[in-house]
């Protein structure tokens, strides 16, 4: 095969990819598939860099055609209502599905996009790639294009993706109970991942979502006369939140940041890898978790106590807190402070009615101490096999 020298043109196992690189990403640019090697994929990678070259000149972002969905995203990017109104999390979630979007209706003028073409389309993102990719997929077209129709490239009613059934994964039903958090807890500190360790506590107790407790702050913390705070904005949906910590995982939080062997900064994250080591013998600097760096440890250490069969994850503690509260017979409104999501039944009213504040955080704690001696009380088990006895976390 011949070889061409295109910008940005990469070739792995004979298929040809244009792959921007990092401070185009954080422009906007993604990473587009361009089909098997060969002239038709040099061409269209010939027309990506092109175009990115002539962005550069006008410093607006990737070009598409005047009237085409491409157009008419790049130009909602430029406004505050993306910039400023849209969390970090949902911005997220939209260019994740531009980047399968894009490659085929990109350049297209949205009002010649049929039912049939997004059906299509939708398939064969469940089948390449999963039914929960799919159906976010269609989701943030189904936003995208009333954003279009709002700036005149569209009829907001003619939306072809609403004749196609978008359904959704059937939801997570996992749940931990507090004997094996401490078991994981245990585990991670024992295995050398401290940083996760003092995570996992915070997170059952918090019932924070990972992200969350992933960029918590020292800043953040607060106490009561019942003990540490974490007080935040959810990444998600910036509403308020109140995390609360029993005296044990606060323990385990002080022998952490003791441990560390250097002072964090008041605005740093808290939880940090447990590091990688140098040729000479001398660790890195621990660095702050990532999402992807999280996911791979907790892994790591939830096979080391459950076995390779279990596939619960992080996550599903938060889930695990709500079950334990309302067992409790905490009513929806605290929870949903508790949480800082819309779980009440009329958020506008909860939260002008019942602000979140540590008292009612705290009302939540107390139910979940109720919950789960009931659940202990009724033999509720999670529907998990019983763990390999590999004396890790005893």
């Amino acid at each position: 095969m011949t070889k061409v020298r295109i910008p940005y043109l990469r070739i792995r196992h004979g298929r040809a990819y244009w792959e921007p690189n990092g401070p185009m990403v954080r422009k906007g640019y993604a990473c587009v598939a361009l089909g098997p090697d060969g002239p038709l994929a040099w061409a269209r990678a010939q027309e990506l860099t092109d175009r990115y070259h002539a962005a550069q000149k006008t410093d607006r972002g990737p070009l598409y055609p005047a009237g085409s969905l491409g157009e008419a995203f790049s130009r909602f990017r430029l406004t505050p209502e993306w910039r400023q109104r849209k969390s970090l999390r949902t911005r997220e979630d939209w260019e994740r599905a531009w980047r399968r979007i894009d490659p085929i209706f990109g350049d297209v003028d949205p009002r010649l996009v049929r039912l049939e073409d997004i059906s299509e389309f939708r398939s064969k993102v469940e089948q390449l790639v999963s039914l929960s990719e799919a159906h976010r997929t269609i989701k943030i077209w189904r936003a995208l294009w009333k954003v279009a129709a709002a700036m005149g490239y569209c009829d907001r009613h003619a939306d072809p993706s609403l004749g196609v059934r978008n359904t959704s994964p059937p939801p997570r039903k996992g749940l931990w109970r507090e004997g094996e958090v401490v078991r994981l807890a245990k585990a991670a500190w024992r295995l050398g991942y401290r940083g996760l360790a003092a995570l996992i506590a915070v997170a059952w107790d918090t019932q924070l979502s990972p992200v969350d407790c992933r960029n918590l702050t020292l800043s953040q913390r607060a106490r009561d006369d019942r003990g540490t705070m974490f007080v935040l904005d959810r990444a998600k949906t910036g509403r308020a939140a109140v995390g609360t910590l029993t005296r044990r995982s606060e323990a385990l939080l002080d022998a952490y940041i003791g441990d560390l062997g250097y002072a964090l900064h008041q605005d740093a994250p808290i939880f940090r890898t447990r590091g990688h080591w140098r040729g000479d013998g001398r660790p890195w600097v621990a660095r702050p978790y990532t999402k992807d760096r999280l996911s791979e440890d907790f892994r790591a250490v939830r096979i080391a106590v459950f076995g390779l069969n279990e596939k619960r994850q992080l996550a599903d503690m938060r889930r695990s807190g709500a079950v334990e509260a309302f067992a409790g017979h905490a009513e929806p409104g605290i929870v949903s402070a508790k949480m800082a999501n819309t779980l009440s039944a009329s958020n506008q009213l909860h939260k002008a009615y019942v602000p979140v504040d540590a008292t009612a955080v705290r009302e939540v704690d107390d139910a979940r101490l109720r919950g789960r001696k009931a659940m202990r009380e009724t033999g509720t088990r999670t529907k998990v096999g019983k763990p390999p006895d590999s004396g890790v976390g005893k």
